[in-house]
């Protein structure tokens, strides 16, 4: 009731808003402040020089660094989201994916959309999200690490580009265009907090240019955030079942927090340092010389589970909460030249390196085995380290040929050679004793190794209009991988505008994606206080033993058609459907168990777990084995809409409205028969299915109106979140959990103080909206196996677990 309520009084604010609008008479029509969504220039989808986005072929929406600021979300995921109906972000993750969380397009894998920098590739990050999930298996680019107080614009182009630019872009390409203003810039200041008074937050910015020399600009950008705990979890069922309280009648007083004990429900902390540097020379009309790069340094840490006071008293006699914590730094250069030469040939000469380095710690835990063996065990461990790193060198050059058509030819032609490394070294000797540290096992020295690829591509693209109104557009491109051969693939646009009201786009295309080396060779142990599972790499001789061996590309067809049109005076429509087609898709297997409350319930689980060289805790009664595999087909369908326009209300302000709808469904189309070394295992049971088909939102739609008069800007999305659903598996046995449709609401108040100054307050979520609860039968099946049933929201809803959060922002401009 609370939702419809809420929700309904947004809407009646928006539909006044709308109102007002609506009954407006005609006015004089001045550029819209964020007039670069569809009138600026792109540079993504495309190689001719000179397009708009409101002119493309392909489905490209323009995000201002304006629109970046007002959605109050200093983490550029967030934001996105908050802005591009086809982008969803993860909002919270298990283990590890907690400390680097991930987003995607269109609800497939954040794997399948490849993300650029100045047009460049950047680098994926190297923790990779290994735990059941919608997220499952993402090894992406890490969005956190680029400041949005760097970012001139975004263009994200909804549409499959592999044959445009390489292996990833399967759904579509984020391009973060970075800014590079030679004067001026800004210092900004943020703060907030959730309803709750905890996952406190704040942010430092600065963005400054600078001209050195003459044609010389260089533009700097320093960043340093912090974003605290939080905690929406339920008490512990252990330490408050009648028995436990029985037995031991001191807990409730001795056990700090207690009954909240248990804190892993929760947003994990971070303290972030980044920087952006943007530079160029231009020696001539005809030689530009640039470079860019990023530099951040980054300290997570989230809770792991309680483990009881029975667990080692010796060292901690009330019991303790692992802390899994990494230590990260991520940078990436890009140094390049470009101009034009031999008779009017455009070129662009670049190379690009980039490199996340995780080193992961576990603090306040123990390794129980250790100690029995030897009587001592530190409390501190080096688990280990996640080194990934990629190095790019591209060559592009293009020029238009005069062919007596409509418009002249445009040939493009490049080639790129690409490095790629990934890196598990092992923990320290204690955490990877036997069973290794409590929580986060150290990795062992069978998980340990260093892995490498190298590929290089060819490819032309033909642009032109043949005849009047028409445009074409056709990409080729070949690639070569060193450990999976060569693939050909190529993309066809067009577009027909009938009037220049009304135009008709469509794309056809395939794709082709590597397995990433994190997907091909992570290895580590997951433990909880009751199971323990371990994920084996698809080539481990623990996999060959089940039938399995390695993994292969996807390959993937993109279908879309679409319109363009001004349906009415000062209104802009697009409307675009899609199909993904995907074959041997590479998805995480469901829990795979080999042992269930101690008893052996497949021995060729428990026979690869040997196999592989794992050792686990022997307390815990609960087994099984994670992998990756090719082992499905999907087929995803939706339909995507964007319609803006804008008011002008006289001496009352002017309003902007943008209305962006997403209709996205996947559906698997194909299991392949499990390998015979499985036994009675199926490698995707129901739960897996469901967050590939059912965990993300039916649809999403944003409606958007930004309201300004004088000195004062309100901006206020509203966001409805259509419904979705996922299973819990507890040992063997499955539990719905639903999340219904959501209306959530943001509202931002800003107010320029002075010409230079401008202060504003917010707050995302402002009605306060929780998703539905876990399933009750889950949680207490869950609670009867030993757990401790702390967590109460599903972690696959797509607005959050930890309800209003409200922030203050001051900015000044210079």
């Amino acid at each position: 009731m609370k939702t419809q309520i809420l929700g309904a009084s947004a809407l009646a604010l928006t539909s006044a808003l709308w109102g007002a609008a609506a009954v407006a008479g005609p006015a004089p029509e001045p550029a819209a402040p964020d007039a670069a969504s569809v009138e600026g220039v792109i540079v993504t989808g495309t190689r001719q020089s000179g397009v708009r986005a409101v002119d493309s072929a392909a489905p490209v929406q323009v995000i201002g660094d304006e629109a970046l600021a007002r959605t109050g979300q200093i983490d550029l995921r967030l934001a996105i989201s908050n802005l591009v109906p086809s982008f969803t972000a993860q909002a919270f993750g298990g283990d590890a994916a907690n400390l680097t969380l991930s987003a995607r397009l269109r609800g497939v894998s954040a794997n399948q959309t490849l993300v650029l920098i100045n047009g460049k590739r950047r680098h994926g990050t190297a923790n990779l999200a290994v735990l059941a999930g919608a997220y499952q298996g993402s090894a992406a680019a890490d969005l956190n690490f680029i400041p949005t107080a760097s970012i001139a614009r975004i263009e994200v182009l909804t549409d499959g580009a592999a044959a445009q630019y390489g292996n990833d872009a399967i759904a579509g390409v984020i391009n973060i265009i970075l800014k590079d203003d030679d004067h001026g810039g800004t210092a900004s200041a943020t703060g907030g907090a959730y309803y709750e008074s905890d996952g406190e937050t704040y942010s430092l910015s600065a963005n400054a240019g600078f001209a050195p020399a003459p044609g010389v600009h260089v533009n700097v950008t320093l960043e340093n955030r912090f974003h605290d705990f939080s905690f929406r979890g339920a008490p512990d069922a252990r330490i408050i079942a009648p028995a436990a309280v029985a037995a031991n009648p001191s807990w409730p007083s001795a056990l700090p927090g207690y009954p909240y004990v248990n804190r892993i429900a929760g947003d994990a902390r971070y303290q972030l340092t980044a920087g952006t540097v943007s530079a160029g020379w231009k020696a001539s009309e005809a030689l530009e010389v640039y470079g860019f790069g990023t530099y951040g340094v980054k300290k997570a840490t989230a809770y792991e589970n309680y483990r009881l006071p029975n667990r080692l008293p010796a060292i901690y006699p009330k019991g303790f909460s692992p802390m899994l914590e990494t230590l990260e730094t991520d940078y990436a250069l890009t140094g390049g030249i470009k101009g034009q030469a031999l008779g009017g040939w455009r070129y662009d000469l670049s190379s690009t390196y980039g490199r996340d380095d995780h080193e992961v710690r576990v603090r306040k835990s123990a390794n129980l085995q250790l100690y029995a063996d030897t009587g001592a065990a530190p409390t501190e461990f080096h688990a280990g380290d996640f080194i990934s790193s990629q190095w790019t060198n591209n060559l592009d050059v293009s020029r238009e040929f005069e062919v007596g058509w409509a418009s002249p030819l445009t040939l493009a032609l490049g080639a790129e050679q690409r490095n790629e490394r990934y890196e598990i070294q092992a923990g320290d000797a204690a955490a990877r004793y036997k069973s290794g540290s409590q929580s986060y096992p150290g990795f062992a020295l069978t998980d340990a190794g260093k892995h490498k690829r190298d590929s290089w591509a060819l490819y032309a693209d033909l642009a032109a209009s043949p005849v009047e109104n028409l445009k074409l557009d056709f990409a080729v491109r070949h690639e070569d991988f060193s450990d999976f051969g060569s693939a050909d693939i190529a993309k066809l646009t067009g577009r027909y505008d009938f009037s220049p009201a009304f135009a008709v786009r469509g794309t056809v295309s395939s794709g082709f994606r590597a397995p990433t080396l994190a997907e091909l060779y992570y290895s580590a142990t997951n433990v909880s206080p009751t199971t323990a599972f371990v994920q084996l790499p698809p080539g481990s001789p623990g996999a060959r033993l089940l039938g399995l061996d390695g993994l292969d590309p996807e390959k993937s067809t993109n279908l879309s058609l679409g319109i363009v049109a001004e349906p009415l005076p000062r209104v802009s429509l697009t409307i675009d459907a899609y199909q993904i087609k995907i074959e041997d898709r590479i998805v995480g297997s469901g829990a795979l168990y080999g042992k269930i409350g101690g008893s052996v319930v497949n021995a060729a689980i428990t026979n690869a777990i040997t196999a592989n060289g794992n050792v686990l805790d022997p307390t815990v009664g609960t087994t099984g084995i994670n992998l990756f595999s090719n082992g499905l087909d999907t087929r995803t369908r939706g339909v995507e809409i964007l319609a803006t326009t804008w008011t002008d209300l006289g001496d009352l302000g002017k309003i902007d409205w943008t209305l962006g709808v997403n209709v996205n469904q996947t559906k698997v189309t194909r299991i392949a028969t499990p390998p015979s070394g499985l036994g009675s295992a199926v490698l995707y049971d129901r739960a897996a299915i469901a967050f590939l088909e059912h965990a993300s939102p039916r649809y999403k739609a944003n409606l958007t109106g930004v309201y300004a008069r004088d000195r004062w800007t309100v901006n206020l999305t509203n966001t409805l979140y259509g419904p979705a659903w996922a299973y819990t598996n507890v040992n063997g046995t499955y539990f719905k959990d639903r999340i219904k449709t959501h209306l959530i609401t943001d509202l931002e108040l800003a107010y320029a103080v002075t010409d230079s100054v401008k202060a504003a307050i917010g707050a995302n979520n402002l009605f306060d909206i929780y998703p539905e609860t876990l399933n009750p039968a889950g949680t207490a099946a869950s609670i009867a196996a030993g757990n401790p049933g702390v967590a109460l929201y599903p972690s696959f809803s797509p607005f959050g677990i930890n309800g209003g959060y409200y922030y203050a922002r001051v900015t000044y401009s210079f």
